[in-house]
């Protein structure tokens, strides 16, 4: 039981370490991710003349307000998973009801991590923005290995130790 503790703290550490450093990235380089959500945002590279062209945001202010949400939702994914996995760690000897108790930052750190991906990128950025018309800014392809790894970590950490 000890051993599948520690893999699952481990797991949920990893991703506090993934997010904070996608948020940390974000910040330094801010200008590179910027164009990104910027040109999702202004759909510029859709499909000619497609039909969706009315939800484009051509606001600067609110192509910053966008990117500035999800720098801060990823920033909270990490603090959340990373102070999930310190009390993972410190109830990872404890009775199995502790250790459930013990799970509940990390089980929100997860859970918004997999609304930010699905939710942001792939229903709203994908879907309302049509970035999967998009050659050069599409991003479906990165959120949705985030959202699968964080959604499978999800489970595994609240998957019963029994044998």
């Amino acid at each position: 039981m000890h051993q599948i503790r520690t893999i699952k703290t481990v797991l949920v550490a990893s991703m506090a370490l993934f997010a904070s450093l996608v948020a940390f990235n974000n910040i330094t380089d801010y200008q590179s991710n910027f164009a990104f959500v910027q040109h999702v945002l202004m759909m510029d590279t859709t499909f000619e003349g497609n039909r969706l062209m009315y939800r484009a945001i051509e606001s600067q202010l609110l192509h910053h307000l966008f990117y500035l949400l999800i720098i801060l939702a990823e920033a909270m994914v990490g603090l959340l998973c990373g102070y999930g996995a310190w009390k993972l760690w410190q109830a990872k000897d404890a009775p199995e009801g502790q250790f459930k108790v013990a799970k509940k930052f990390a089980n929100l750190g997860l859970t918004l991590g997999v609304l930010l991906w699905f939710v942001g990128f792939m229903t709203i950025g994908a879907e309302w923005f049509a970035m999967w018309q998009s050659q050069s800014w599409n991003g479906q392809d990165a959120a949705f290995k985030f959202i699968v790894i964080l959604f499978l970590t999800l489970l595994f950490l609240n998957q019963s130790e029994e044998p």
